[in-house]
């Protein structure tokens, strides 16, 4: 199979860009791309040496196994697990694919490791933004390893503009945005007393950030919207509004008032500040709270079986849910409903996880349940049309992340995002809320597209 032009776009680019960022949109094929380029470097003789991965661990193989597998079979490769790490870098594999936490570790064991290695790939680079965290700087520190080094996300600045600062120094050394946080944020940010000790400062993104970040990496970056590339069946977005039944709703209003919630025991759910408020109000809403032990009481489960109702509805669909009672209570349901499904989160082994994808692919399951930290990245679950957020997530990336999850190259049918939301509570207010985040986010990326200085894609027939 051919690359896309757009795709062939981004092998030349990265052949005049050894350190690059790649801010493509989710489903774009970046990660063909970066194999197709390393393939060509090791052919013509450019490079003798071996590539990093750093993906996250749900990806390794559905992701880029299997991409090696299918496009690029002349390279070889091994997956790095926790069980096996040490044994996958000394196979002769051209290429070691691994997983994000596994970076500390190769940190401390860089100089045994390293030394026939010259290409780094970080897939979803945002997970190493903070720059302070044991990760990120176990990814600073193993950079200097690498000559080429390519960096991935299709959501670069989900929150802010500073989440792009780290994972560009881990790239380019700090030519493009300075090798100084605070003097980069100064630059693109300004002060918000937000409480009032002189310490209680959030910083916002000026309104000028995008156009002067984009300024800066402008001739290491290469973006494409998937709209403008790939052509697919139309993708709609909406809301379904519910109605929290009056009792329910009476236990989401005394914590919103209160910060205090009287559980049926006599016990007390207490919400210390505005933002543990946010998260157990969410709780609620969506049907149950969770106590300081981690147990979830149940307040009403009226919601799942408005999810059940709109998967009987559709052939496959697939289903985030954000809370372990969202997931037990929904799987609940379709069992008795005699609905097939299957489920991806945090408790499900990467094995397990590929089988899943393969069987859901084919047909197996009429259903996906997935949480969306484990099933953002990287997997193609095509075979549904429906993408159905059983209650709202905060977390920007995840959630265009997951959304792309079906509407992406191999799709061939009308999709649609369900958005469930209850009145009278905060909810709508959150995916509002995610909107603008996404706008801003998407107004960095448009900026980066239009200064990439390539000549337009033309729409490839998916």
């Amino acid at each position: 199979m051919p690359l896309y032009e757009h795709q062939q776009q981004t092998v030349d680019f990265l052949s005049r860009a050894p350190r690059a960022l790649i801010t493509s949109d989710p489903g774009t094929g970046k990660t063909r791309a970066v194999l197709e380029r390393y393939y060509q470097a090791r052919t013509n003789g450019e490079t003798t040496k071996r590539m990093l991965v750093l993906a996250p661990l749900s990806i390794l193989k559905p992701s880029w196994g299997d991409d090696i597998e299918r496009f690029t079979p002349g390279l070889t490769y091994s997956i790095a697990y926790s069980k096996n790490r040490m044994k996958a870098f000394q196979m002769d594999t051209d290429i070691v694919i691994t997983n994000h936490d596994a970076v500390k570790w190769i940190a401390n064991n860089a100089e045994d490791l390293l030394g026939d290695f010259d290409w780094l790939v970080i897939d979803e680079f945002t997970v190493y933004k903070h720059r302070t965290s044991q990760r990120s700087k176990a990814a600073a520190y193993i950079r200097k390893f690498f000559e080429y080094r390519i960096a991935l996300s299709g959501t670069p600045n989900s929150n802010t503009i500073l989440d792009v600062w780290h994972p560009t120094l881990i790239v380019d050394d700090g030519e493009r945005l300075g090798t100084h946080f605070f003097s980069f944020r100064a630059q693109v940010c300004e002060p918000k007393q937000v409480g009032p000790a002189t310490n209680m400062v959030q910083w916002i993104d000026k309104e000028d950030a995008e156009e002067k970040l984009a300024a800066s990496v402008k001739d290491i970056t290469i973006r494409h919207r998937f709209e403008d590339c790939l052509t697919i069946p139309e993708h709609s977005k909406h809301q379904i509004y519910t109605d929290l039944a009056a009792s329910h709703l009476e236990r989401y209003n005394e914590l919103r008032e209160t910060s205090l919630l009287e559980l049926e025991d006599g016990e007390y759910i207490e919400a210390l500040h505005a933002g543990v408020l946010v998260k157990k109000l969410l709780q609620v809403a969506s049907g149950a709270v969770y106590d300081s032990e981690g147990v979830a009481h149940t307040v009403n489960t009226e919601r799942y079986a408005l999810v059940i109702e709109l998967v009987q509805q559709r052939k496959h669909s697939l289903v985030a849910f954000n809370w372990a009672h969202e997931r037990d209570a929904l799987c609940k349901l379709a069992e008795k409903a005699g609905i097939t499904f299957a489920v991806i989160d945090g408790k499900v082994s990467a094995r397990e996880r590929i089988s899943i994808v393969e069987h859901f692919q084919e047909g197996d399951y009429q259903v996906l349940f997935a949480h969306p930290q484990s099933a953002a990245h990287g997997l193609t679950l095509t075979k549904a049309t429906t993408t159905i957020w059983t209650s709202p997530t905060y977390n920007a990336e995840h959630f265009q992340q997951f959304n792309r999850r079906i509407y992406r190259a191999g799709q061939t049918q009308k999709t649609e995002t369900i958005l469930i939301a209850a009145r009278e509570t905060w909810e709508p207010a959150v995916y509002k809320k995610l909107d603008s985040k996404l706008t801003r986010m998407e107004s960095l990326l448009d900026i980066l597209k239009n200064i990439t200085e390539l000549e337009p894609c033309k729409k490839q027939v998916n």
